[in-house]
């Protein structure tokens, strides 16, 4: 075993010993969420993608977390353990990525690269093949980094005092940890050495950015729901051209504005990343537009389904404010939205217990319901117009295994 490695299980065998042990937050943000489809079976499944893929794929950042620069940005994140600053609860999520709680991006993207991949290989498939593992890896990384980056504590200046130290410096620790990956992302990007997949790469990176500026927020930049209309076009068409997201009429319209945030949040990230394994394979656009359509259908089908989980289930935790289910519910009962409207400056102020009893009391439950079955249906006709194949038949398999 390298020196490199033994340094780093040190180092973040330290980490984990307090993360073991650290309390659940209670600041929990939209894109929490993207991580934990509540999936039955689901290391089964991935045990067997994992071997037409031909690895493990919960290795795959292990490249990154080994580096010199990475070491050190987690003996600095030692120092804070101790607090209860959401970077830990970040922390802890990255290096206990087990398969029942983390979206396989990079392992679906890799299924699509094997479908196209030639029965014999040759010196060109296998270059092929390589930077579409590169492709899983980095928007793998963005979507961390982009993680990381939520994990911030807005501290008001007048107080900011002795006491606030240890949360002032895990922020500037969070930013390091997630400037670092999305930089490192984009290098391997430019190493590619393709303008097709950069413009790809980056309208995800522009829709990251530009959902951070839709609705209200607030002290903490936690999203708050937008007021209840009874009057709208909720429909939600997703185009696979680069032009920005439509955000016109979306406030206040269920689906929309849940499809709109859950885009901006990873969709359209996921959908470009399943589109740029079909083009540095030389698919046809048609193809590639498909692939793209898939990914946004997944992401929009896993993350109904998670939220459905969060607000069903009989714990007393914290859900997002700008789920399907409580998107649904306002639409149902605007009354409810003055709960909203309380919370405003905080959102940890709402009751949540109760909350997910009016909830529960709406249609809510059983729109969130339909709203993943028809996702998860188009995802499965897209992926079906990729090919007929063993790995096709995988993907359909982990869409549908809940």
């Amino acid at each position: 075993m390298s020196y490199t490695l033994l340094r780093y299980l040190r180092r973040t065998s330290l980490i984990s010993q307090h993360i073991r042990v650290e309390s659940t937050m209670t600041n929990p943000t939209h894109e929490e969420f993207l991580f934990r489809p509540p999936i039955a079976q689901w290391t089964k499944v991935i045990k067997e993608a994992e071997k037409i893929v031909g690895y493990p794929t919960s290795f795959m950042n292990l490249r990154w977390l080994l580096s010199d620069e990475f070491a050190n940005l987690a003996m600095h994140l030692r120092k804070v353990v101790d607090s209860n600053h959401p970077i830990i609860k970040t922390a802890k999520t990255v290096l206990y990525n087990e398969h029942n709680n983390l979206q396989p991006w990079g392992l679906i993207i890799l299924l699509l690269s094997k479908a196209f991949n030639p029965a014999t290989p040759s010196i060109e498939s296998t270059k092929i093949t390589e930077k579409q593992r590169i492709l899983a890896e980095l928007t793998e990384m963005i979507r961390t980094g982009h993680y990381v980056h939520r994990g911030l504590l807005n501290i008001p200046v007048q107080d900011r005092d002795k006491n606030m130290d240890t949360s002032l410096f895990a922020n500037k620790i969070a930013i390091l940890i997630g400037d670092y990956l999305l930089v490192t992302a984009n290098g391997m990007l430019a190493r590619l050495k393709n303008q097709d997949l950069s413009y790809l790469i980056s309208t995800a990176l522009r829709d990251l950015s530009e959902g951070e500026f839709l609705g209200e927020r607030d002290t903490q930049n936690m999203p708050l729901p937008g007021k209840p209309r009874t009057e709208h076009k909720d429909n939600f068409q997703i185009c696979s051209d680069s032009l920005p997201l439509d955000v016109s009429n979306t406030l206040g319209a269920p689906i929309k504005e849940w499809c709109l945030r859950t885009m901006y949040n990873g969709g359209s990230l996921f959908g470009r990343g399943c589109q740029g394994a079909l083009l540095l394979d030389n698919q046809a656009l048609e193809l590639q537009e498909k692939a793209y359509h898939f990914g946004c259908h997944l992401c929009l089908a896993w993350q109904a389904a998670s939220e459905l989980q969060k607000i069903t289930s009989e714990g007393n935790e914290s859900f997002s404010l700008v789920s399907a289910p409580v998107l649904f519910a306002l639409n149902d009962n605007p009354n409810l939205y003055s709960i909203i409207e309380k919370a405003k400056h905080n959102v940890t102020e709402v009751d949540f217990t109760k909350f997910k009893m009016d909830v529960h009391n709406t249609n809510a439950i059983e729109r969130t319901k339909l709203l993943y079955i028809e996702h998860a249906n188009k995802a499965s006709m897209y992926v079906e117009m990729l090919g007929n194949s063993d790995v096709i038949e995988t993907i359909k398999r982990l869409i549908k295994t809940i």
